[in-house]
């Protein structure tokens, strides 16, 4: 799915886009997410990491779209953001929060499709897969190949990621099922690991590239040297 944020203190405007989205996700089959904020605090303020592409007015009130796409950088390097305005010279400044087009108000319909099929296809060729997860001080979209591996830590899990380690409040049986398909394996019954970031395995002990060692139980064993042995077969 899709997740596409609009923020307008246009009303009907936004409404007006929203209709545009989901037109073009009936045309075209894809799943498609809105959701609509109207100002610029409201978009940064509870910041939702799940969200894939942002149209975004410049000329806002309360905190206008510049202000707010310098915001939206520190919290979200990589969310695409697509600026709305009535004035040109608007649009270029925008260019220096990495934006991936601006837009000329008001919008038709053939505009945004064109707009949507460019994003979308350069977005699948940089597709990088993420999860989001929550704790008690926020959402976070973790990019999985940042992620080395996961254990269990009072109670809960602990992502262990190139920038931080994060709290999960997920149990290890509902994340193993989303990232076992992602080149993840249960080496313990207490750790998830990354096969990307495994180095070697000895004895009951795994060494990751990063020099971290992590354990692996005698029952699993055998399974995870086959998974490894198929991982590092495939990467040959």
């Amino acid at each position: 799915m899709i997740h596409i944020a609009i923020c307008d203190d246009e009303k009907e405007f936004a409404a007006y886009l929203s209709g545009l989205i989901n037109r073009y996700a009936a045309d075209t089959g894809e799943e498609i997410k809105v959701s609509l904020y109207y100002d610029g605090m409201g978009l940064t303020e509870r910041y939702d990491p799940s969200i894939d592409l942002i149209f975004l007015d410049i000329q806002m009130r309360l905190l206008d779209g510049l202000h707010t796409a310098g915001h939206i950088r520190k919290l979200d390097e990589k969310v695409g953001i697509i600026f709305l305005t009535t004035l040109t010279q608007y649009g270029l400044e925008g260019y220096q929060y990495q934006a991936a087009n601006y837009i000329i108000k008001p919008i038709k319909y053939v505009r945004l499709k064109a707009e949507l099929d460019q994003w979308l296809k350069k977005h699948r060729k940089e597709d990088n897969p993420s999860i989001v997860v929550s704790n008690d001080t926020g959402k976070y979209k973790i990019f999985l190949n940042s992620l080395r591996y996961v254990e269990t830590f009072n109670r809960n899990l602990l992502l262990h990621t190139e920038q931080e380690n994060i709290i999960c409040y997920k149990s290890m049986k509902e994340l193993e099922g989303i990232l076992s398909r992602q080149g993840f394996v249960r080496c313990h019954s207490s750790y998830l690991v990354n096969l990307y970031y495994v180095k070697g395995v000895r004895k009951l002990e795994i060494e990751l590239i990063t020099g971290e060692k992590i354990p692996i139980s005698q029952p699993k064993r055998k399974e995870f040297m086959e998974q490894i042995a198929g991982y590092w077969g495939e990467l040959l």
